[in-house]
């Protein structure tokens, strides 16, 4: 996607608060955020968002399907700007099943990096709900490292029928 491609968003209600998708001109997610438009700006770092309800349907329906708990797996394409390392980090997210987590040692393990390296990646995850950084715990099952809170991390978590553990 080059800075000149035109992004559509949608904001819309879902059960853990308004929520919105930005789609490039081909539909493919290229953010997502808890929030309205400008948490969305924020998150994908532009301010150049048309909105677009029809453009975002697809993905705007799968995201919503999977907050009410209809849905576990998404089949909308995705776009994220980010360097190589980024990119394998975010592919490693949507390799945790729906309703398991993983530790950002067992992440970096798996990418034979550091476990900061993999935290600092998922920080910068574009695309959270797809690209599940919700799932990413810390080494002694804390919430930690959800640009959105604990609260709507585990809220997330317990969608999918993880249970935290004291």
């Amino acid at each position: 996607m080059t800075p000149s491609e035109p992004v559509y968003y949608s904001s819309f209600p879902t059960p853990l608060g308004i929520f919105s998708v930005a789609v490039d001109s081909g539909g493919a997610v290229v953010a997502t955020a808890f929030g309205d438009r400008a948490s969305l700006a924020k998150r994908f770092g532009s301010e150049v968002l048309v909105s677009d309800p029809v453009k975002t349907y697809v993905a705007r329906t799968q995201l919503v399907e999977f907050l009410t708990g209809e849905r576990r797996n998404f089949t909308v394409k995705t776009n994220a700007s980010g360097t190589p390392f980024q990119l394998s980090v975010w592919h490693a997210l949507r390799q945790i099943p729906y309703g398991q987590t993983r530790s950002y040692g067992q992440i970096a393990k798996a990418l034979r990096t550091s476990a900061r390296a993999v935290g600092r990646a998922n920080a910068t995850n574009p695309i959270c709900i797809i690209s599940p950084c919700h799932r990413v715990i810390g080494a002694d099952g804390s919430l930690t490292g959800f640009a959105f809170g604990e609260r709507i991390k585990l809220q997330l978590l317990e969608l999918e029928g993880h249970r935290q553990t004291p």
